[in-house]
C-alpha cells in the first residue's frame, strides 16, 4: 500500500506543467476555499478528468478537508472522477433527439466500439457520454463531438467522425 501511495504522490510532481497551472491557481486565490470550484474547474481542465490523487493534492494544498472536495465534485454534473476519454462523443436523448434517431446513433457507437453511454475505450482513445437535453432541439438529433455540436446527426456520418479522429480505419 504504501508503494501505491509513493507513486500516486510521484504522478503529481511539481516539475508537472499541469500541477504548475493547478498550483498558479491555488495562489491566485490565495487558497481561500470559497474558490475551489473554479480550482477544481482548473484541475479538471488540466488533467481532463479529477483523478483522485489530484483531489488529494488540492485538499493537502488549500488545507480543505478532502471530505468537502469529495461532495463538491459529486454534487456537480460537469466534474468528473473518471477519464471521458481524449475524444468524447455526447449524444443528446432529450425527447427530440430520442424520437428522430438518438438510440439508433448510440447503437452503432456501441456496434462499432463496443462501448455503451459512459465508457472509455481501452487506450483511452474515445468515450461515450448521454445527457438527458443539450438545448438543441431544432438540431435533433445533435451530438457533440470534442465540443463541436453536430447537426442532425446520423450514425454513419458519426461513426466516420469517431474513426477519423481516434485513427481507426472506417
Amino acid at each position: 500500500m504504501k508503494k501505491k501511495k509513493l507513486i500516486l504522490e510521484a504522478e503529481l510532481s511539481k516539475t508537472d506543467p499541469r500541477v504548475k497551472m493547478l498550483m498558479v491557481k491555488i495562489k491566485k486565490e490565495n487558497y481561500r476555499p470559497d474558490a475551489l470550484i473554479e480550482i477544481l474547474h482548473t484541475a479538471q481542465n488540466s488533467f481532463g478528468y479529477l483523478p483522485m490523487n489530484v483531489l488529494r493534492f488540492i485538499s493537502k494544498e488549500m488545507k480543505v478537508p478532502p471530505s468537502r472536495i469529495y461532495s463538491t465534485v459529486t454534487f456537480y454534473h460537469f466534474f468528473s472522477l473518471k477519464s471521458k476519454g481524449e475524444h468524447t462523443c455526447l449524444v443528446c436523448t432529450g425527447t427530440a433527439c430520442y424520437v428522430k434517431g438518438a438510440q439508433n446513433i448510440l447503437d452503432e457507437i456501441e456496434k462499432e466500439f463496443s462501448l455503451k453511454p459512459g465508457q472509455v475505450t481501452a487506450d483511452n482513445k474515445f468515450g461515450v457520454q448521454t445527457a438527458r437535453c443539450i438545448g438543441a432541439c431544432g438540431l435533433a438529433p445533435a451530438v457533440v463531438m470534442d465540443d463541436e455540436v453536430l447537426a442532425k446527426a446520423k450514425a454513419e456520418d458519426i461513426k466516420k467522425i469517431i474513426n477519423s479522429r481516434i485513427g481507426a480505419g472506417v
